[in-house]
């Protein structure tokens, strides 16, 4: 069982910056798990924000974010974050870590459906 300990997000003026960070908790290596950020804002279903892969060499986000958000691993600290700038009022949401394992080092996935594991979110507030 992969626990996901989520820190960092809360309240920011637009143009402002947020990290969000991801944690193993316990034994667990995320080295052999891919990894992804997904958001859901009130009255809208979940979705893919960024995705990096095992190795953290392949990422990908989403058209909404491409240029602003940054997805980020560090496999000796156990750790994936996601770097936000430039935030807009449309990308206040809760946010959610997600892992899965996956035998390719180099393979992200962008769907929640691959997720097996998930963090417990953390609301990300942008104000106008």
């Amino acid at each position: 069982q992969v626990q996901l300990v989520q820190s960092g997000g809360g309240l920011v003026q637009a143009g402002g910056s947020l990290r969000l960070n991801c944690v193993a908790s316990g034994r667990t290596s995320l080295t052999t798990y891919a990894m992804g950020w997904f958001r859901q804002a009130p009255g809208k279903d979940r979705e893919f924000v960024a995705a990096i892969s095992r190795s953290g060499t392949s990422t990908f986000y989403a058209d909404s974010v491409k240029g602003r958000f940054t997805i980020s691993r560090d496999n000796a600290k156990n750790t994936v974050s996601l770097q936000m700038n430039s935030l807009k009022p449309e990308d206040s949401a809760v946010y959610t870590c997600a892992a899965r394992e996956a035998n390719s080092g180099t393979t992200y996935y962008t769907h929640r459906t691959f997720y097996a594991y998930w963090g417990q979110g953390t609301q990300v507030t942008v104000s106008s």
